[in-house]
């Protein structure tokens, strides 16, 4: 592989809180997941650089916000720690394209955790402001009283943030040294908030010394390109080379959630590391997917939803079936708003889906940040319509039981066509701008997604789905 130089985007669209590991020449990594159901999608890579997405590693509701998980292999098994719903849980798989195994509660509080093994083989479990505690030896549930080992690093009071925050301990062992990667200054919140800090010690009890070049990745200005930069993992090579992979919001789009980078670091002679890239906005900039096969619906090699489709909640994920490549979902209550949702990663983008409605059914192609906030055009068998939330806007009569639906988002500009079978593209009167669709106007930590659904009484059939960069 090509060295990396300065800040790479890796991954474009809504892919907080990274967590990567390497197996030989291997790279695994997921992601925060939320309240997306299935979750944590695992990606595959051999160059740091390129990734494929190859398999979920929860398909099932756990109750509660996915936040932050820590992807591990040990002794021939690959392991996730990952908090929700007031706990924390562990899958393991054999590898991890899947079969993961169902969630195990380890019946302890507190978010972020970090697997850590000490020099006897011991296994821990660190968390959130500075806590650590013990796990068994297979890993799978906790063991003792919890401990809290580290304070954090004191930041200038001066500097703007959203709070103290001390979260995501990541934990590396190297030349006799336990190195502990944690995020502070909260997630969101000012462009200056978030930022990367290190500490080391001989034992994973502590001390806990600071490191001389926190912090060590921080947005310095809320004139540079990426915002909120944070949450760091280190990564090393076969080749010996270090890179630490964080997670940080683009200026401007902050809708788009927050994006996967990676920059190279460096180890001083006395055993610290730090950024080792070029200071500034020096960006290389990722190969984001342009084409609508990388956000396909169904998977053409094995007829089954998308990868990247994902519902919001766990609840219906019974309510859909595939038939010769069109997914056929079921209409549920409008109250209960848990559509289908996919990942965009484009500052303009194209979306067309073609939809067939059966009884009383409606279909919708939409944006959606959470209940509450979701917009976008739907048909209903008789009317096109423009909808925010359960309000119908510039109903449109058409013949037929078919109709194709366009929604075009222009930088947060948002356009809406339909056309028949066999007619020309017609344009809705309304549209929406869509610039504070975000976690810091709207909470949640989410990201605004594409998505598709039924409501009422009877099925909706979607098919042609293509997904596509510009106008």
């Amino acid at each position: 592989m090509s060295k990396i130089q300065g800040v790479h985007a890796i991954l474009a669209g809504d892919y907080p809180d990274p967590s990567i590991v390497r197996v030989g020449r291997d790279y695994y990594m997921t992601h925060s997941s939320f309240y997306y159901t299935p979750g944590m999608l695992v990606w595959h890579s051999r160059n740091l650089t390129d990734w494929k997405p190859i398999g979920h590693a929860v398909s099932e509701s756990v109750g509660g916000s996915i936040m932050a998980p820590d992807l591990i292999y040990y002794e021939g098994l690959y392991y996730i720690y990952f908090p929700a719903g007031g706990t924390n849980y562990v899958v393991t798989a054999e590898h991890p394209a899947g079969p993961w195994s169902k969630p195990v509660d380890l019946k302890v509080g507190y978010i972020d955790p970090g697997h850590a093994i000490d020099s006897e083989g011991n296994r821990f479990l660190f968390l959130s402001e500075g806590y650590m505690i013990p796990l068994s030896k297979d890993g799978m549930s906790t063991e003792g009283e919890l401990k809290q080992i580290y304070e954090g690093w004191r930041y200038p009071k001066e500097w703007l943030t959203e709070g103290f925050y001390l979260e995501s301990p990541k934990l590396t062992f190297k030349d006799g040294y336990y190195y502990m990667t944690s995020a502070q200054g909260g997630t969101a919140g000012p462009a200056t908030s978030h930022m990367i800090v290190s500490a080391r010690a001989k034992s994973l009890e502590g001390p806990w010394e600071n490191s001389p070049h926190n912090p060590i990745v921080h947005t310095e200005h809320r004139s540079e390109r990426w915002w909120s930069k944070g949450h760091g993992t280190l990564v090393d090579t076969p080749e010996g080379e270090w890179y630490i992979v964080y997670h940080a919001y683009e200026k401007d789009y902050y809708p788009l959630g927050r994006q996967t980078l990676i920059e190279p670091i460096a180890w001083t002679a006395d055993g610290w590391f730090a950024a080792a890239g070029v200071k500034g906005d020096v960006v290389q900039e990722p190969a984001v997917p342009s084409a609508s096969a990388d956000r396909d619906l169904v998977r053409t090699d094995s007829g089954q939803l998308g990868l990247h489709w994902h519902f919001f909640g766990g609840n219906r994920l019974g309510d859909y079936h595939i038939e010769e490549n069109y997914l056929i979902l079921k209409a549920a209550p409008i109250e209960q708003i848990e559509p289908l949702l996919c990942i965009p990663v484009h500052h303009t983008y194209t979306v067309e889906v073609t939809v067939s409605v059966e009884d009383e059914a409606v279909g919708t192609l939409g944006l959606f940040y959470k209940p509450g906030f979701y917009y976008g055009i739907g048909f209903d068998g008789k009317q096109v319509f423009s909808f925010h939330n359960h309000n119908r806007s510039g109903r449109t009569e058409i013949f037929g039981g078919t109709t194709t639906l366009r929604l075009v988002n222009d930088e947060h500009q948002i356009a809406l066509y339909f056309r028949s079978l066999d007619g020309e593209w017609s344009k809705l009167d309304y549209g929406f701008e869509m610039s504070g669709f975000h976690h810091n106007v709207l909470g949640l930590f989410l990201s605004l997604r594409i998505a598709l659904n039924a409501t009422g009484e009877g099925n909706v059939t979607f098919s042609k789905f293509t997904y596509r960069a510009g106008l």
